[in-house]
């Protein structure tokens, strides 16, 4: 049985410059209490592990009443500008982790609407990195996921729209939602801000997962960027398994089978991969 891991598997750069300021800030004995603002990346693993550490998860600048002193990191999806401004009132100290593939994003979004362009974001409505997109936009501003979104939309054809996408965003479906609003008669100024990362894992996935007779994700439950590697893989690889940990791995494979791929998304640690990786060689 030959088993191949993806090489752009696991933590992105973003990924592992917020958790890795978290563990600085945890060693800081004049950080006080530390607290993250939603969890620092969507890994439940990683999440447990801190709160074990003392860190608590807030999700609202109210749950910082009363305390005086203390540290407050910005998850890596960054925040609303409405809630850093709250955040930046209580007087705690606050350590901004957001993704800075991100934080470009907030400054495109900033510059293109402060001209009167509306806005266009490609992503997932609910997810907290494209809230925080959203809200650096002083005008009119939209959220679409994906190719049928993108064939419903009818605004005025004569705006100036500029279009960014979340930087986890499928690829393939991205393309699909930019040829739509070209084909339908947009002034539209495309800005594809999904980051390189996403795009070499989500290639590499997609190759992988073409000659598998197994695929086996990795990934948190919320995470954005785990779920869209599953249905690329899904795509290709009838015997697309997605897990959080080896605990989640319930593995059956063909009697046919000769090769399983395995990838994971960018908040899924090494050891996690490791782990499934050699229970994967050592039983099958």
């Amino acid at each position: 049985m030959e088993v191949v891991v993806a090489e752009h598997a696991g933590f992105c750069f973003g990924v592992t410059k917020a958790v890795e300021t978290v563990y600085d800030r945890i060693k800081d004995k004049d950080a006080g209490n530390i607290y993250t603002y939603g969890p620092i990346i969507h890994n439940e693993t990683v999440v447990g592990d801190l709160e074990k550490k003392g860190v608590k998860v807030i999700e609202s600048p109210e749950e910082l009443k009363g305390i005086e002193k203390g540290t407050v990191v910005i998850r890596s999806h960054g925040v609303t500008r409405d809630i850093q401004k709250e955040l930046e009132k209580t007087g705690l100290s606050i350590v901004d982790a957001t993704c800075p593939f991100v934080k470009r994003i907030h400054k495109i979004v900033e510059e293109e609407s402060s001209k009167g362009k509306s806005i266009i974001v490609v992503g997932s409505a609910n997810h907290p990195e494209v809230e925080g997109i959203v809200s650096f936009a002083s005008g009119p501003v939209y959220v679409i996921d994906g190719p049928e979104s993108a064939l419903k939309f009818k605004e005025n054809k004569e705006t100036e729209y500029t279009l960014v996408s979340q930087t986890t965003f499928n690829r393939n479906k991205f393309q699909e939602t930019v040829e739509i609003f070209k084909n339908n008669g947009y002034n539209i100024n495309i800005v594809n801000t999904i980051c390189n990362a996403t795009d070499e894992r989500q290639s590499e996935a997609q190759e992988i997962a073409s000659r598998a007779d197994v695929m086996i994700v990795i990934g948190g439950t919320h995470s954005s960027n785990s779920r869209k590697l599953y249905e690329i893989c899904s795509e290709r690889c009838e015997n697309t398994y997605f897990i959080q940990t080896l605990d989640d791995l319930d593995l059956e494979l063909p009697e046919s089978a000769v090769l399983v791929g395995i990838t994971a998304g960018a908040s899924t640690p090494k050891n996690i991969i490791e782990e499934v990786r050699n229970y994967v060689r050592t039983n099958f």
